[in-house]
């Protein structure tokens, strides 16, 4: 499977998530999973790991920062 694929998001927010990678996160009959909204990008990941990546990638102070030098986009600066 390559590691990286684009996945369809319809007009009313859902996405469709194929069956491998369903049945690799245990989510055959579905579940939830964390989503991290990074203001440049979505990360999708299994539930429980979004915290935890997002502690490893940069700290809440850096978050917070580049947060709010989105202040001209309103959407993205409330993240």
């Amino acid at each position: 499977m390559s590691s990286i694929q684009q996945y369809l998001v319809s007009a009313s927010g859902q996405m469709s998530v194929p069956a491998a990678v369903r049945h690799r996160w245990n989510l055959d009959q579905g579940g939830p999973v964390d989503v991290i909204d990074l203001g440049f990008a979505v990360l999708t990941v299994p539930v429980g790991d979004g915290r935890k990546l997002l502690g490893d990638l940069l700290s809440r102070d850096d978050h917070a920062a580049f947060v709010s030098s989105l202040a001209d986009d309103p959407d993205l600066a409330t993240t």
